[in-house]
């Protein structure tokens, strides 16, 4: 272990950081677990039994200067504020970021061996996270591709129309025209597409009334063998485990193609329209408040551009923090996006409304 006779103030205040933040992580992983049962509960107590070790690493290091107990930083305190209030899920993924910032691999006073755990750490987190993403995916693509659509064409759609000139009452119910064609167009379309999905996986599926005819296939010269050649598997590897499965008079179901469940895979067809719908509606609503509540001209533009940017910059952030990326890279992602398709339909409708005046 690296020693350090005289530590410079510089260094004490690092390691205090360092193991405050350890200490806070632990805590985290422990309250997760209390949460689970069966393997992620174990694979979460190992992660604080890691984060233990890391701690005694820097108060070896501290000695006498490790009391008071320091405090975590504001970050790591947040997280474990959310780890306590929030779902399974979106925990995972702030901690998951949380061990991929470590600055373990390049400082000096850490181990090679805790780098490397900090490194994992990471990967475990997207192992515990997969199955829920996977379960999310469906329902979480439509509603946030509901609701940013919501948002950006209904404001596109009564910026547009406002720049023409045309009178307020026009606009507020070009704005909920705009809304109810729009959530029912995508429930539609949420449906149509999820359902085809599910359709579609559920045909390279095997039938499950094709096991009744194994007792009857020949042993050494059958067709099984092409089900597993059509599946992926070389020759030899296919008529050995059509011999095997004939033996056993099992079909087995362990093959990727087999195991992709349509459930899992894109959701519920119901759900996503449902969400699609309601996102959909809810982000639409926004840039017409403004005018719903009789505001005209340039205030009403200013306030449901100002709404419209928040909505874009929070939807924006989730994204991020459930894939695990940077939740401000995706949050002004979603804010130029959207307020460029707005910009733009302005701009036509001031072009449109001078040509017809």
């Amino acid at each position: 272990m690296h020693q350090v006779t005289s530590p410079t103030p510089s260094q004490i205040r690092r390691w205090r950081r360092y193991l405050a933040a350890e200490r806070a992580e632990r805590d985290i992983y422990r309250d997760l677990a209390e949460r689970r049962d069966g393997r992620e509960r174990d694979i979460l107590l190992g992660l604080a039994e890691a984060e233990r070790r890391h701690e005694q690493h820097w108060l070896e290091l501290l000695g006498e200067h490790q009391s008071p107990a320091p405090t975590p930083d504001a970050r790591t305190r947040f997280l474990g504020f959310l780890a306590k209030r929030l779902g399974f899920l979106f925990v995972l993924a702030l901690a998951q970021r949380a061990e991929g910032r470590s600055p373990y691999d390049v400082d000096a006073d850490a181990t090679e061996r805790m780098a490397a755990d900090e490194r994992i750490h990471g990967e475990v987190l997207r192992g515990l996270a997969a199955r829920g993403r996977t379960q999310l995916s469906g329902v979480f693509r439509a509603a946030v591709f509901g609701a940013n659509d919501g948002l950006v064409s209904n404001l596109a759609l009564v910026l547009g129309i406002g720049a023409t000139g045309a009178p307020p009452h026009v606009v507020l119910f070009t704005g909920i025209a705009g809304l109810l064609a729009g959530a029912l167009s995508m429930g539609a379309g949420e449906y149509v597409s999820v359902k085809s999905q599910r359709e579609l996986l559920a045909a390279s599926r095997p039938d499950p009334d094709s096991q009744t005819a194994l007792p009857h296939l020949d042993v050494d010269a059958n067709e099984l063998a092409l089900v597993y050649r059509a599946r992926g598997m070389a020759q030899g590897e296919a008529e050995e485990h059509a011999r095997e499965v004939l033996a056993t008079l099992y079909l087995d179901a362990d093959t990727p193609p087999d195991d992709v469940d349509p459930d899992e895979a894109v959701g519920s067809p119901w759900h996503a329209a449902g969400s699609s719908f309601l996102f959909f509606a809810s982000g639409a609503l926004i840039p017409v408040l403004p005018y719903l509540f009789g505001m005209t001209g340039i205030d009403a533009v200013l306030l449901a551009s100002g709404l419209v940017g928040v909505a874009l910059l929070g939807t924006g952030a989730i994204v991020g923090i459930l894939s695990g990326t940077s939740p401000l890279t995706r949050a002004l992602r979603q804010l130029a996006i959207g307020f460029g398709a707005a910009a733009a339909t302005y701009l036509l409708g001031l072009l449109f409304g001078a040509t017809l005046a």
